[in-house]
């Protein structure tokens, strides 16, 4: 049968690329054609179909027996329904003040999960546990927020990576003064590909109690997922999830797009080599003068220092973020369909940017 005529037409060069963020990127194709695969028919809306289904067994497989996924529409959606399946109306979150939920979220934690922030100063973007305490205090005065999560982000906002022996400390930690821990997990894929290491390592086998797991930012059209590690840290995660409005009518789509990432290990490839490329662009701009590498670069994003109006050039050529404009900080991201000629490209713009 051959399929049906659309008008639809290409509206950008595909052939462009930038380092503003991976969620840039397109979809994988791998992706697209597990779409097309689970397309046609009909199946159980809501989370009662097939490839919901079979996501939790891969979801154990990679996260634990006790571990259960309740897909999402995106990364904000999965942190809202999270924090709120551990905390209470009067709860609050311990986080980094750089983390995602307190500066990229729009206040949604705040605004639409009904908790508190509680932000602590980091150098690197890291928590551990003498910095929790600094907000860890007054359990029992009503006119404080109650300490009750502590959430991470791995990898950080900053593109630095937690060991595993440093999330068990913080969970350790967290949970002999009575805290849950959630890990922020959008580029979680890229943590392990870095560490060499299986995302249980530094998740159900150290004791996070819940996470975020990132899928757009891998090569996911779109579709994230909440995964409660422990069970008894958690209620009522299906009327959050709709109260919330992550619930999916058609999840199939969402859940074969997680099922394409994590049945084998094109998660992990394509993290590998996000992580590849910005390794390589770390390395092309170390040998420019004038360009500084502010942080350890262990993920997909490098971090850096330049004249102001070197960077206001170089925009105009690749697309790429300001982190902090009063300072002169960039952020360049890489993802999985970052190539080397892209990365040279770009090292080479800034070398004439910077020689102007």
């Amino acid at each position: 049968m051959n399929p049906p005529k659309t008008d639809a037409r290409r509206h950008h060069d595909p052939g462009v690329r930038g380092f503003a963020s991976d969620n840039y990127a397109g979809a994988h194709p791998e992706v697209l054609a597990a779409l097309a695969l689970a397309n046609g028919g009909h199946q159980v809306a809501y989370g009662e179909d097939v490839y919901t289904e079979n996501l939790q067994r891969i979801i154990r497989s990679h996260f634990g027996p006790t571990a259960e996924a309740f897909p999402v529409f995106n990364g904000t959606g999965a942190n809202v329904v999270a924090l709120q399946a551990v905390t209470d109306r009067w709860g609050a979150v311990i986080c980094a003040e750089s983390a995602h939920i307190n500066v990229d979220e729009g206040g949604a934690p705040e605004r639409m999960g009904g908790l508190k922030l509680l932000t602590v100063p980091t150098p690197d973007g890291k928590l551990t546990p003498e910095l929790i305490d600094r907000q860890a205090w007054g359990w029992e005065d009503e006119h404080r927020a109650m300490p009750q999560v502590v959430s991470i982000t791995q990898s950080t906002e900053l593109g630095t990576l937690y060991t595993p022996d440093e999330i068990r400390a913080i969970c350790d930690h967290a949970h002999a003064r009575g805290m849950k821990v959630h890990l922020d997990g959008s580029r979680i894929a890229n943590a392990a590909a870095s560490l060499d290491v299986p995302m249980r390592t530094f998740t159900n086998a150290v004791g996070v109690d819940i996470l975020s797991l990132g899928g757009t930012k891998n090569g996911a059209l779109f579709g994230e997922a909440v995964v409660v590690i422990n069970q008894d840290a958690v209620s009522h995660m299906k009327h959050l999830r709709k109260l919330s409005m992550q619930l999916a009518s058609k999840m199939r789509f969402v859940s074969v797009q997680l099922e394409a990432l994590l049945t084998k290990d094109l998660w992990l490839r394509n993290a590998r080599h996000a992580n590849e490329m910005a390794q390589r662009l770390a390395e092309g701009v170390r040998a420019v003068h004038g360009v500084e590498i502010l942080y350890p670069v262990q993920a997909n994003g490098v971090f850096a220092k330049l004249p102001h109006d070197v960077s206001e050039r170089l925009q105009k050529r690749f697309r790429f973020y300001f982190w902090d404009e009063a300072a002169g900080v960039v952020r360049w991201m890489c993802a999985f369909d970052t190539t080397e000629d892209d990365v040279d490209a770009f090292v080479a713009a800034l070398k004439e940017e910077m020689a102007r």
